[in-house]
């Protein structure tokens, strides 16, 4: 997968991780491969870009703007 933008918005990433998590969620157990990958990639980058002190904070955030 190509990224163009080298420094995504982390409050994006975690909406497109929450997207993604409740898709799969919902996805037969059949042919999700693509949604886990997407699951693990999202995860990746949070956890690289997102000290782990502020991850808590950001979900919160991601979740109260998506509301």
């Amino acid at each position: 997968m190509v990224h163009n933008d080298p420094t995504p918005d982390p409050l994006q990433t975690q909406r497109d991780w929450d997207r993604t998590y409740n898709a799969l969620a919902q996805a037969p157990g059949v042919g999700n491969t693509a949604l886990r990958r997407r699951l693990i990639s999202l995860s990746r980058r949070l956890v690289d870009e997102v000290p782990r002190t502020e991850l808590a904070d950001l979900r919160r955030r991601a979740k109260g703007e998506a509301a």
